[in-house]
């Protein structure tokens, strides 16, 4: 079910044995090829094919389209919202569908920018916790075929990489202008930091705004991208999701352990 098609007494009805299911994006620029509203064009896309096999279990509501994307505010059609600020809406959002009687709420996050404040936010609901809240990254969770299994030629998806623009082209092939889409400049390469996910995370990160990482704002392998291998992505992104949600919607209450 979708909120947008229910009524008030509908969402208080339903909601103590539905998981309510917000996704969460961003509005930023996406390289010379892909339209900035590609984080929310795809979440949106993957949400709305699980409320499909899903109909009864959960209720999807509208993606939040706007994210923490001040790392991308150099790059024109970058609309962004302060990391602090972000966690707050989060915190708010969360409260709002906990008061609705939700209590299985699931976070789709579709951005990387956004992982550090919502985890930020369920730190700070966990202090007085209501709902049982878990953010779920759509390509963490789907894991290996976003992570350079076959068909993908790439190590793993990045920004507006040969993952995002295959899952676009998918999506709406018109709005992407493959004749743009080209292997940016990078950071010359260490033995500590892989700038394109290359590399396994061995403990050092750094932190720099996009100019500093890329040439032209986008990632890895753009120009390597299919329809055929978003087709891939989107079913293995759909499929993982569907299998988290049966599973969340399972889990016994968290109780105090202190006098078990």
């Amino acid at each position: 079910m979708k909120l947008s098609a229910l009524t008030s007494p509908d969402v208080a009805r339903l909601a103590p044995g539905a998981i309510a299911v917000l996704p969460v994006a961003a509005v930023e620029q996406h390289g010379p090829h892909l339209p900035v509203t590609t984080d929310t064009d795809l979440v949106t896309a993957i949400a709305n094919a699980a409320e499909q096999s899903l109909t009864d279990r959960i209720i999807l509501c509208p993606a939040l389209p706007y994210g923490s994307s001040h790392h991308h505010s150099s790059f024109a059609g970058t609309l962004s919202v302060n990391p602090d600020l972000f966690t707050r809406i989060i915190i708010d959002l969360v409260r709002s569908l906990e008061g609705s009687g939700f209590r299985l709420i699931v976070i789709l996050n579709g951005h990387g920018g956004n992982i550090t404040p919502v985890r930020q936010a369920l730190s700070l609901l966990a202090q007085a916790p209501v709902a049982e809240v878990a953010l779920a990254t759509y390509w963490e969770l789907a894991g290996a075929p976003f992570a350079g299994q076959p068909p993908m030629e790439s190590p793993a998806l990045s920004h507006a990489c040969e993952y995002e623009t295959s899952m676009m082209l998918r999506l709406d092939a018109a709005r992407v202008q493959m004749d743009r889409a080209a292997r940016p400049t990078r950071p010359p390469a260490n033995n500590y930091i892989g700038w394109e996910d290359d590399a396994p995370y061995r403990g050092v990160s750094i932190v720099r705004r996009t100019e500093f990482l890329s040439s032209n704002g986008s990632s890895g392998e753009p120009h390597k991208a299919t329809a055929a291998k978003g087709a891939h992505l989107l079913s293995a992104a759909t499929e993982a999701l569907i299998e988290f949600l049966n599973d969340f919607a399972s889990w016994p209450p968290m109780e105090d352990l202190r006098n078990a």
